[in-house]
C-alpha cells in the first residue's frame, strides 16, 4: 500500500510544491501555500454513478451550432444576468459575503419554478431551517427536494436515484471526497470535488447551482481553478446595513458579463427591482444643498443616482475625508481639480461623501456630480431638483466625454428631469430628439456657472 505524502499547495491556483515557499512561482501570490495531505488515490477514482459519453475527434465546419436552449428561472433580473436564462448543462458559481442572501437567493428562485424538479444540497443548514426559510418565501412549491449531506460520494447517489432537473451545491466548501485525504474547504477538496460535480452536468445535461465563500479579500475562496471550470461566475453584493443587492456577472461563457441586477432584500425574501432610478432618489430635495443627481452606468442599466456631500469646518488640524459608495482616493484628485482649477479652498474643511441607497458605483460619468454636491454643500447653495449631472471630470478642469450617453438622457426624461449637463464632445454624432433640455459644457467652470449662476 503506498503511503500519504505531505505537500504543500497554493491556496491561489492550486500550484503544489514538496517544500514552503513564500511566493507562489506560477501566480506570484505571497504567503499562499498551505500543508496538506496527498493521497495516492487520485480524482479519477472518484465513483461517478453515470454512463462516460465517448466520443471522437470532429472537423470544426461539421461541428452542428444552434442557439441554446433556456431555462426560464421565472425571475427577470437572474435572467437578465445569466444572458437570458440557465443553460442546460452549465455550471454557476455564486458568491458573496455571509449573510448578504446568497441562499435565500437561490432558494427562492427555485421555489419559483413549480415545473423543475429540483435537488438542493444543504452541507450548512438542517433540512428543519430550510424549511422554515421556505415557507416564508414562496410556501406552495412541491417540486424541490431537500438532503442535507456534505459527501461527495452520497450526493452522487442521492442524484442518481432522485434525477433532478436540476441541482443546488450550498457550499461547496463543505463538500468533500473520501478520495482526498484533507479536511473539507481545503484546496485539493474545493478542486476535486468541483472537478466531479462538473464532469456530472456535462455528462448528463443537469445544470447545477454552486454557492461559494468568499475571502476577506473579496475573492472566491478557495484555488482559482474553482472559477476557471465553471461556466458562469456571479457575485452577490451589497452592504448588509442596507436594503439593496446587486447580482453582478464577473464571467459568463453563454452571455455578456456587463449585466447585472438589482433587489431588495424584504423579510419575505428579495425583490426584483425593475426601476432602480426610483427608489434610489429621494421624493424631494428642494431646498436642501450638497445633494446632485447623477446618471450612472452600471454594467448596460442607466439608472438615477443620488450623490450626498457635506463640507464643514475642520474641528481639528488635519481635516477630514471620507467616502461611502465612491473611491477615496478618486474624490481625493477631484477635491484637488476643485481646488487648483476653480479656485474653492477645502484644504481647511472637513469633506464626506455618501452615494445614497448602500450602493458602490465606479462609473466616472458621476465625477462632476461629485464635485457639484461639494461645492454646493461648501457654498450651502441647492442644486434645482430637476437638473441631472453626466461627465468624467480631467486634472485639468475639463469635462470628458462619457458612454452610453444616449441611454443617461433617456433614463433622465423618463424620470421627469427637465434639464440634463453633458460634456460638449458627447454631442458630436447625437441626433435623437428628446423632451429634456440639453447643455453642453467643456470645463467644470460652465457647469459651475450653469448650476450656480
Amino acid at each position: 500500500m503506498a503511503k500519504s505524502k505531505t505537500a504543500y499547495v497554493c491556496s491561489n491556483c492550486g500550484n503544489d510544491s514538496p517544500k514552503w515557499l513564500g511566493k507562489c512561482p506560477v501566480c506570484g501570490e505571497w504567503n499562499s501555500y498551505v500543508e496538506e495531505i496527498i493521497s495516492p488515490s487520485n480524482s479519477s477514482k472518484i465513483p461517478l454513478p453515470f454512463e462516460r459519453q465517448e466520443g471522437k475527434p470532429l472537423l470544426l465546419k461539421d461541428v452542428e451550432t444552434s442557439d441554446e436552449p433556456r431555462i426560464d428561472m421565472k425571475d427577470g433580473e437572474f435572467n437578465r444576468v445569466l444572458g437570458g436564462g440557465l443553460v442546460p448543462g452549465s455550471l454557476v458559481l455564486i458568491g458573496g459575503e455571509p449573510g448578504i442572501g446568497k441562499s435565500t437567493l437561490v432558494l427562492q428562485t427555485v421555489l419559483g419554478i413549480n415545473h423543475l424538479k429540483t435537488l438542493y444540497v444543504s452541507g450548512e443548514e438542517s433540512a428543519r431551517q430550510l424549511k422554515m426559510r421556505a415557507d416564508r418565501i414562496n410556501p406552495g412549491n412541491q417540486s424541490c427536494y431537500i438532503v442535507c449531506e456534505t459527501n461527495l460520494e452520497q450526493i452522487l447517489v442521492h442524484i442518481k436515484n432522485t434525477s433532478p432537473q436540476m441541482v443546488i451545491i450550498d457550499s461547496i466548501q463543505t463538500i468533500y471526497s473520501e478520495s482526498v485525504e484533507s479536511s473539507p474547504g481545503s484546496v485539493s477538496q474545493v478542486r476535486e470535488c468541483s472537478a466531479a460535480i462538473l464532469k456530472f452536468a456535462k455528462q448528463t445535461g443537469t445544470p447545477v447551482l454552486i454557492i461559494g465563500h468568499i475571502n476577506k479579500e473579496g475573492n472566491i475562496a478557495g484555488p482559482k481553478v474553482l472559477e476557471h471550470i465553471v461556466d458562469t461566475v456571479l457575485q452577490f453584493e451589497g452592504d448588509q446595513h442596507y436594503m439593496y443587492r446587486i447580482l453582478r456577472s464577473i464571467k459568463n461563457r453563454f452571455g455578456s458579463t456587463s449585466e447585472l441586477g438589482i433587489y431588495e432584500m424584504r423579510q419575505s425574501g428579495l425583490r426584483e427591482v425593475s426601476n432602480p432610478s426610483e427608489l434610489l432618489l429621494t421624493q424631494n430635495h428642494d431646498g436642501l444643498s450638497g445633494i446632485s443627481i447623477a446618471a450612472a452606468i452600471e454594467g448596460v442599466r442607466p439608472f438615477l443616482i443620488e450623490t450626498q456631500a457635506l463640507v464643514s469646518t475642520a474641528a481639528y488640524g488635519t481635516p477630514q475625508r471620507s467616502a461611502t459608495g465612491f473611491d477615496g482616493r478618486r474624490m481625493n484628485m477631484l477635491l484637488a481639480v476643485l481646488e487648483k482649477r476653480a479656485g474653492f479652498k477645502l484644504a481647511q474643511k472637513d469633506v464626506f461623501l455618501n452615494i445614497a441607497g448602500g450602493l458602490k458605483v465606479n462609473d466616472p460619468a458621476i465625477d462632476l456630480s461629485v464635485i457639484t454636491s461639494v461645492l454646493s454643500s461648501s457654498l450651502d447653495i441647492p442644486v434645482s431638483q430637476s437638473t441631472c449631472i453626466a461627465g468624467e471630470v480631467g486634472l485639468s478642469g475639463e469635462i470628458r466625454p462619457v458612454n452610453r450617453i444616449e441611454q443617461r438622457i433617456l433614463e433622465a426624461e423618463k424620470l421627469g428631469f427637465r434639464k440634463i449637463i453633458i460634456p460638449d464632445n458627447n454631442l458630436k454624432g447625437f441626433s435623437s430628439k428628446v423632451g429634456i433640455d440639453i447643455v453642453p459644457v467643456r470645463k467644470v467652470e460652465e457647469a459651475f456657472r450653469e448650476l450656480f449662476g
